[in-house]
């Protein structure tokens, strides 16, 4: 006979149900959460990723700090200069932070050059170049008036400047002229290099990133900045993912500060130790203890490779603009320096002028600060205009050493540290389509007696 259910029955079952749900939510909001602490290899990634942009932050914070220099407004370096991260010696170089707004342009204007290497490289805040102004990109207007306007800026431009689109309200600029063996005529030149704005911009302040150096690099606290970093585009990017990835670990911080300790320790264990090795033999092709750069200034969503240019040389050029060489072992393989000597010898057939349409030449830095090293000679460089001493057949051998052997041309020596380590890297500009191709590269560096 059917008994109705008693007072008991009938929330015996729903509070087990209840009860069953209630431990099954747990349970799976717990797995969820474990779900959500990032992997070691989520760190590294998302690490080097942001780290691109701590280091265009620096370099902003140190282009401003007590230097007077102003958005908008060209600074014209003093040729030959050598207190810059990996200089170039070999040019007159003028630098800027331009600011544009949807109601703002900045005009460039550049002088009519001939028969000398030149460009105005633009770039955003991650390092990417946007574009170069010069007569290879722009062979219908090489020289006159250029308009950076963003895409859906609201204002008039001049109709007889060309107009060039930004998707960034911020762009770091950097021109080069070529020296070639008439200083003075670079820098007349460098001086008709000409800026000025339409409108005014609301110019967003420098980030205050805590300050850091190669040597020691951010460490937990670079994912604190996550959002802000993220603010500035990285539309040559392409890569979503690893931005959603970033973000990620950056709310994980935020949520579980108790994780910095582990997060630092992943930095300092696995990123690090990985990004440096990266940077100095595989941001690139490798062969003869030469690195060379053959993706560069637009990096087809490889971030360790563009985190690795603002690294070594910050404000990396196209391929199709410059190709750098980097050697930081000799042709066995050791990191060069430590008191040693070395020789660097180019065969007649592969001399270095002969792969580039533009110039070249070869710099000497220490490591990790890539800077120029002081010598007795005051001589960090050679290009295409030094005057070599070469061999009866054509060949040319450069020496790199701390101090000069009697039995060699003290033109072809390039003095190098007693003690610490110290990379070269050989500037191929408008490099040849073999060059290109990575199908040439510099002999290996012999180590000598």
């Amino acid at each position: 006979m059917f008994q109705p259910p008693t007072h008991k029955h009938f929330h015996e079952k729903p509070f087990a149900l209840l009860l069953a749900i209630s431990l099954l939510y747990s349970c799976q909001t717990k797995e969820s959460q474990e779900a959500t602490i990032p992997s070691n290899s989520e760190i590294v990634e998302s690490y080097v990723y942001l780290l691109s942009r701590a280091l265009v932050v620096r370099q902003e914070q140190m282009d401003f700090e007590g230097t007077g220099l102003e958005y908008n407004s060209i600074k014209y370096n003093e040729a030959g200069k050598a207190d810059f991260v990996n200089p170039n010696l070999d040019v007159a170089y003028m630098e800027a932070w331009i600011a544009v707004d949807e109601k703002s342009a900045v005009i460039i204007e550049i002088p009519e050059i001939k028969d000398r290497y030149y460009t105005v490289q633009l770039l955003d805040g991650w390092g990417e170049v946007i574009v170069n102004l010069n007569e290879r990109n722009f062979p219908d207007h090489p020289f006159g008036k250029f308009a950076l306007v963003l895409e859906n800026a609201q204002v008039d431009i001049p109709e007889d400047a060309l107009k060039i689109p930004v998707y960034t309200d911020k762009i770091k600029m950097l021109a080069r002229v070529e020296l070639q063996d008439d200083l003075e005529a670079a820098v007349a030149l460098q001086k008709q290099f000409q800026m000025s704005v339409i409108g005014t911009p609301v110019i967003a302040p420098t980030i205050d990133f805590p300050n850091f150096t190669n040597q020691a690099p951010p460490q937990s606290n670079l994912f604190e900045y996550t959002e802000v970093f993220l603010q500035s585009s990285d539309e040559k990017m392409e890569n979503d993912s690893i931005q959603t990835l970033t973000r990620e670990i950056g709310q994980y911080l935020a949520d579980h500060p108790e994780s910095s300790s582990r997060i630092d320790s992943v930095i300092t264990k696995e990123a690090l130790p990985k990004f440096i090795n990266y940077a100095i033999t595989e941001a690139g092709k490798f062969e003869n203890g030469w690195l060379a750069t053959l993706l560069a200034g637009n990096y087809d969503s490889n971030y360790w490779t563009r985190t690795a240019a603002n690294f070594v040389g910050i404000w990396a050029n196209t391929s199709e603009e410059v190709i750098y060489f980097i050697a930081s072992k000799d042709a066995n393989g050791e990191a060069l320096g430590s008191g040693k000597s070395y020789s660097l010898t180019f065969p007649k057939e592969s001399l270095p002028g002969d792969q580039v349409n533009g110039f070249w030449s070869v710099i000497l830095v220490d490591f990790p600060n890539y800077r120029v090293v002081e010598n007795e000679l005051n001589r960090f460089n050679f290009n295409n205009y030094s005057e070599f001493t070469y061999h009866p057949d054509g060949s040319l051998t450069l020496y790199i050493a701390p101090e000069l052997q009697s039995d060699w041309p003290k033109s072809n020596w390039l003095p190098s540290p007693k003690e610490g380590l110290f990379n070269l890297t050989l500037r191929s500009y408008v490099p040849k389509e073999n060059v290109l191709r990575g199908d040439w590269f510099p002999t290996g560096l012999a180590p000598l007696e």
